[in-house]
């Protein structure tokens, strides 16, 4: 632990016969809610440190282990490329076995500094990082002591390029404490890497690189590695400077590049020590190979400080584009420092997972970042989560990534093609090519055995897609990417489901069966587990908004774009069809009128969830608890996550209501808040996602629930609430879903035919709240009160935009602001005043 500051400053002070303690520069800092500060050492919680402190730019991204490795064997030094995933194949059990996963690759972040007579490595004293969320830079601070006397302090900057994707850099500057003689420094690339970072995955194949190439010259040196099957070369190149004279030699071979510098430490004097790689794949753009790009690359780096800059200017640009600022009321102002640090915290590996360079990088949205090895860095549906703030910030990026879905449309067509159903069908796990990549089973640790995994069932995923392609053309008004891509996903989309739905002649309803909804405890009934349920509320009523979103991109493209349809094959008894199915579609519900979760929900009894919660402690993986009790999740009324309830996050309580009255059933909404309050009550929060999804849909009926709801999905990969599982990954879908409930939710935004709807509904905590957003190219500034909403448009579009707030109609041009004065709790009446 870091000593406190007046404590860290004494010490600093006083002089031993082993040298000056230097304070910690860290510990005496004033705290910022820019920074995530990491005073504490535990080696136990070192994975969960380089998840949180983990550097990215939407292309390449290295964990915030520390480059002396001061914590093995808990220290997990990573570095990835998206997109770079290879296929291993392991026997077990008498079963072959392929798994694709991201591929860790070598490690060019070791960095180590001893006295040369020294026969053990210095022992670290302190150690003290902290990630500068403004500037996208890791600092560390560290005290070494070593023998003879030797003590010195370390600070290191780190960053990942920003600016230019291939690059990243560690600047480090040594400082020996009444101590003179020769120190050596090992800097090295280690090729001896393979994929060790999920505990889960133990047992099963982790090798995935060839190392055909190493080298070093002069302050260089070099690795070059080709996955074993995807054969994806990966070069990296490091140059390692010292600003004082040095005596340095080379060694390579199969385990990597290494340089060995010897120089001079004076006590007192600085060493600065500048290390800067490059790293490039085949699968990069106008290069000739990798090894010469990366070479090339170091070459053509520039100084730390010009580096540094440009680096710090993206990363404002990027600010720019995510302003999001909230304030909360006296009552809640202890909270406010950190509650804007979990939200840039957010924001901040948002954003360096999914940059500018990824959107020409033909790679989706993983699910764990780029942060680890968690979901083998799987795309699962995440990007439902995650579009809604890219679509409102950066949109562009939202099409780049819906690309990686239309390139794989081939592949989604061939999955439904093999499960006897027509169009197309996304998996649940994604990878490189779009083939289903979920795993036959997964490791229970309470019992020791494997499971099978029935996820692949959950098709739901294919209605998030077709979710996204109209979400991002309402925002955007991209008719050119509706009738060049979307239609043709949404056309595809809608003709499996068609072919998916199975009609009852007695009633004309028409039903889906046997597959999963978002609850993954329930992949099947009590007597035929894992052959999936049928009729689930979500995939029958998100099916009816689906085909219904098909016949709106018809009417929109279809009075210029009749080729369009006629490519595609489309024609007007298929329109028929669908709009015939999504009026017709079997939705359950249960004896009280509230939505079932699917048909045979209300037969199932309830489970004592307090006592497993006496028993167990943390039952968010109720499921597998139940496995090693010889029972079963299908057996209960219990949820591992929102399923119903993410009809509420999707859609308003208008588009629900209007959904089922023209599915013909008479749903009343004044129903909402006890179905809310069932469901809550049976799910376990066995996913990052689930919370956030409660803290969505208690808005309109208790907002203090969901303000706590919140604060606890924005601290959860911090606080590592599923224990274990942060250090593998950071949950991308839940932070960018906890920003999403600020701007959307909070702000009450909704986009419905051409008509951009502010309804803010703020919970008590928050006085204010402020953000920027981009809707059908205007750049729009919106503030909230309990009292009052302001909106100013920017420059952009010259085209007026139609803006519904709390039910008045604006029309919004570049330059205009509208101020709405809206009544406190009780009271009737607003007024509004547009004014230049």
């Amino acid at each position: 632990m870091c000593p406190a500051p007046a404590e860290d400053a004494a010490a600093g002070a006083k002089r031993t016969d082993e040298g000056v303690v230097a304070p910690c520069p860290l510990c005496r800092r004033r705290r910022s809610a820019w920074e995530l500060d990491l005073p504490e050492v535990d080696p136990a919680l070192e994975g969960t440190r380089e998840v949180l402190t983990t550097l990215a730019n939407g292309y390449l991204a290295t964990r915030g282990a520390a480059p002396d490795r001061r914590f093995e064997p808990w220290c997990y030094p990573g570095t990835y490329v998206a997109g770079v995933f290879d296929r291993a194949t392991t026997v077990t059990a008498g079963r072959i076995r392929v798994d694709e996963s991201i591929v860790r690759l070598p490690d060019w972040l070791s960095l180590t500094i001893s006295p040369d007579a020294a026969t053990r490595a210095p022992t670290v004293e302190h150690d003290h990082r902290l990630l500068d969320m403004r500037r996208g830079v890791l600092i560390r601070e560290a005290r070494v002591r070593g023998p003879d006397g030797f003590a010195a302090s370390i600070h290191q900057e780190r960053w990942v390029s920003l600016r230019h994707p291939h690059r990243a850099r560690l600047v480090t500057r040594v400082t020996p404490h009444a101590w003179s003689g020769m120190l050596r420094i090992d800097s090295e690339i280690s090729a001896a890497v393979t994929n060790d970072g999920v505990a889960s995955f133990t047992g099963l194949e982790n090798r995935h690189l060839e190392v055909p190439l190493t080298g070093t010259e002069g302050s260089d040196a070099w690795v070059m590695v080709r996955t074993r099957q995807s054969r994806i070369d990966v070069a990296l190149a490091t140059r390692t400077s010292v600003d004082v004279d040095a005596v340095r030699w080379g060694r390579s071979d199969r385990a990597g590049a290494a340089l060995a510098i010897d120089v001079v430490g004076t006590a007192g004097q600085v060493i600065r020590i500048d290390k800067s790689v490059a790293v490039f794949t085949s699968r990069d753009h106008a290069i000739s190979e990798p090894l010469t790009a990366a070479r090339r690359e170091v070459e053509a780096m520039a100084s730390a400080q010009r580096d540094a800059q440009e680096h710090r200017g993206e990363w404002r640009h990027v600010w720019r584009q995510l302003r999001l600022r909230v304030t909360l009321n006296a009552a809640h102002a202890g909270e406010q420092e950190a509650t804007r640090r979990e939200i840039r915290l957010h924001l901040f590996h948002v954003a360096q997972t999914l940059s500018r360079h990824t959107a020409d990088a033909d790679v989706g949205v993983p699910a764990r970042g780029l942060h680890g090895e968690a979901y083998r860095g799987h795309v699962f549906w995440d990007e439902l989560f995650v579009f809604p703030v890219l679509n409102l910030r950066m949109p562009e990026l939202t099409r780049a990534l819906l690309m990686y879905r239309y390139r794989r449309l081939p592949e989604a067509r061939r999955r439904a093609r093999e499960l006897g159903f027509e169009g197309a069908l996304f998996p649940w796990q994604s990878g490189s090519d779009g083939r289903e990549e979920t795993a036959p089973a997964n490791f229970n640790p309470h019992s020791g055995r494997w499971v099978p995994d029935h996820s692949w069932r959950q098709h739901h995923v294919t209605l998030a897609v077709g979710y996204n392609v109209w979400q991002y053309y309402q925002v955007s008004g991209d008719r050119n990417f509706l009738a060049s891509y979307g239609a043709e996903m949404l056309v595809d989309i809608a003709r499996f489901w068609v072919s998916r739905v199975e009609e009852d002649p007695r009633s004309g309803r028409f039903h889906l069966r046997r597959m999963m909804g978002p609850d993954e405890f329930h992949d099947g009934y009590p007597d035929r587990p894992g052959e999936g349920i049928d009729d689930n509320a979500y995939v029958a009523i998100m099916t009816s908004w689906l085909l219904r979103a098909v016949l709106r991109a018809h009417a929109v493209l279809g009075a210029r774009d009749d080729d369009q349809w006629e490519h595609l094959g489309v024609t007007e008894h298929e329109l028929q069809r669908w709009d015939t199915v999504s009026r017709h579609l079997f939705v359950p519900f249960l004896d009280d009128g509230m939505l079932a979760q699917f048909d045979g929900y209300g037969a199932l009894p309830d489970l004592d969830l307090d006592e497993y919660r006496r028993t167990y402690g943390d039952i968010s993986r109720l499921d597998l608890l139940l496995e090693a009790e010889g029972d079963s999740a299908h057996r209960y009324r219990v949820s591992k996550q929102a399923d119903v309830l993410m009809l509420f996050y999707v859609l308003s309580a208008e588009e629900l209501t209007e959904i089922l009255h023209r599915l013909g059933y008479a749903f009343d909404p004044r129903s909402i808040p006890a179905t809310i309050a069932h469901y809550l009550a049976r799910t376990t929060h066995g996913s990052s996602l689930s919370r956030v999804v409660h803290a969505w849909v208690q808005v309109r009926g208790d907002r203090h629930a969901s303000w706590h709801l919140l604060r606890d999905a924005l601290g959860a990969d911090i606080r590592d609430i599923h224990p274990g599982t942060t250090r593998e990954g950071i949950h991308l879908g839940a932070m960018a879903a906890t920003v999403d409930i600020l701007q959307r939710c909070y702000f009450g935004v909704q986009v419905r035919d051409d008509v951009l709807i502010l309804h803010p509904q703020l919970p008590d905590a928050i006085s204010r709240l402020s953000t920027r957003l981009r809707y059908r190219g205007h750049r729009l500034e919106l503030a909230a009160t309990h009292t009052a909403l302001e909106l100013r448009a920017h420059g952009g579009s010259p085209e007026p935009v139609t803006i519904l707030i709390d039910d008045a109609r604006h029309t919004l041009v570049p330059g205009e602001s509208i101020t709405v004065r809206r009544p406190r709790p009780g009271v009737r009446g607003d007024t509004a005043t547009p004014h230049a």
